[in-house]
């Protein structure tokens, strides 16, 4: 196992990579919880929504530690998911079947054009500054929604869209103690601090009765026959139907390709060019999964940005994707336990995975506004839509239309174009209302 995962070329042990993969679990698990929760708006009952979900992640997981050797997890997008349950469905009025079969297309769709290479080669055409503004934004998105979900942000109101949250409720204060904690532990050098951190703030919820304990640790798993191969694929062969598809499509596209570029540079792994090295391999592994996620019965899958968390703990190989899976198939048994983790447990760890991505922005350089300008505009929109996809593809679209206007036609690639091409797109089929 330690030569297949190359430990020694990585500088990384099972100690570390165990740390990793537990980290970034208990970073993401909310999932298990929050997916079918807003996929039951689109009638998908919960309980099979819930195995759907977490087989979907093990599938994805298993994939990306044993073939590309990554240690990255994945699992159903949450921005994808509520496009399909309150856009597709509730607005449009396509039936969650329907709605899965979009998700099957695009799944097929990316499978044929990793293999042809196509992925990569637009992957390896973006510029370095860009890449890592993807960082960066993520980070930030990241630390954002961790205020939100400790509770030290809130929505506010029209022309003033987040406030301050009240930091005097208990459930703030013992946020606030986590990320007081935690930080502490990272000042010192502390193994699995973030570990530790979530731990402990559960741990003191608990006492307080802010939390409960289920009656049992353990439950059998819900049966996912309701969504098993449900898809309907009559129902998408509409001319009506093909915006829905393409905004699937380009949706996971940029999101997975930011996120994977992304964590790739927090967690060093991208080349002297600023290319992932063998990068169609999570990106078959994304492909694949979301076409599995159809057939389980749930939304778009790929690579998670809470995997960042995991990267942080030393996470370097595909053992800690493969921690991941295992623990999420724990999870079908004792989901009643793991699900009590609160969003002020795992709002900390957010925040602080986003202070080290900002790592990235010292990648920029300053002086040339053609290149700090769509980085720019790559962050803002990110974090101000609260849509990765939006950041991204503006980033494409303001790259090249500003090396255009400064008549730098010569940095502008074939890859490049068709990015802004297809980013495009995005913004003629997203659907506003």
């Amino acid at each position: 196992m330690r030569n297949f995962f190359e430990f020694d070329r990585h500088g990384t042990s099972y100690r570390q990579e165990f740390l990793a993969g537990l980290t970034t679990f208990f970073t993401l698990s909310y999932i298990i919880v929050v997916n079918p929760a807003i996929l039951e708006a689109a009638g998908m009952p919960r309980g099979a929504s819930m195995t759907a979900t977490i087989l979907t992640a093990v599938f994805g997981t298993v994939l990306m530690g044993l073939y590309a050797k990554r240690p990255f997890a994945v699992a159903p997008y949450m921005g994808e998911n509520a496009f399909i349950a309150y856009t597709v469905v509730k607005t449009l009025g396509y039936s969650w079947q329907t709605a899965l079969g979009a998700i099957l297309a695009s799944g097929v769709l990316f499978t044929l054009i990793t293999l042809t290479g196509a992925r990569k080669w637009l992957a390896e055409a973006i510029p370095p500054t860009l890449k890592h503004s993807f960082a960066v934004g993520i980070g930030l998105f990241l630390a954002f929604l961790g205020l939100s979900n400790m509770g030290v942000v809130a929505l506010g109101v029209p022309g003033a869209p987040v406030k301050l949250g009240d930091l005097t409720t208990i459930p703030v204060l013992c946020s606030l103690g986590g990320l007081a904690l935690t930080g502490a532990l990272l000042v010192r050098r502390v193994t699995g601090a973030l570990v530790i951190g979530m731990a402990a703030t559960t741990t003191l919820m608990l006492s307080l009765g802010l939390l409960q304990l289920p009656q049992t640790p353990f439950s059998l798993p819900p049966s996912v026959a309701p969504l098993w191969l449900q898809v309907d694929i009559t129902g998408t062969l509409t001319w009506g139907f093909v915006g829905v598809i393409l905004s699937v499509l380009v949706m996971d596209f940029v999101d997975t390709m930011g996120t994977l570029i992304g964590l790739s540079a927090r967690a060093r792994l991208l080349d002297e060019n600023g290319n992932l090295p063998e990068i169609e391999k999570p990106m078959l592994v994304d492909a694949l999964s979301t076409t599995a996620a159809a057939l389980f019965g749930t939304t778009t899958a790929g690579v998670f940005i809470e995997s960042a968390s995991g990267i942080e703990q030393g996470g370097k190989t595909g053992f800690t994707a493969l921690v991941v899976a295992g623990l999420f198939l724990l999870a079908l048994f004792f989901a009643p336990i793991l699900t009590i983790v609160p969003p002020q447990a795992y709002g900390p760890v957010l925040v602080l995975v986003g202070m080290f991505m900002i790592e990235s922005a010292g990648y920029f350089d300053f002086n040339d506004y053609t290149e700090l300008l769509p980085a720019f505009l790559t962050i803002v929109m990110m974090l101000f839509t609260f849509n990765i996809g939006v950041g991204i593809t503006m980033g494409f679209i303001s790259w090249v239309v500003i090396k255009a206007l400064a008549g730098r036609f010569r940095e502008i690639n074939a890859g490049m174009t068709a990015l802004a091409i297809i980013s495009a797109t995005f913004y003629i089929f997203y659907p506003y209302h």
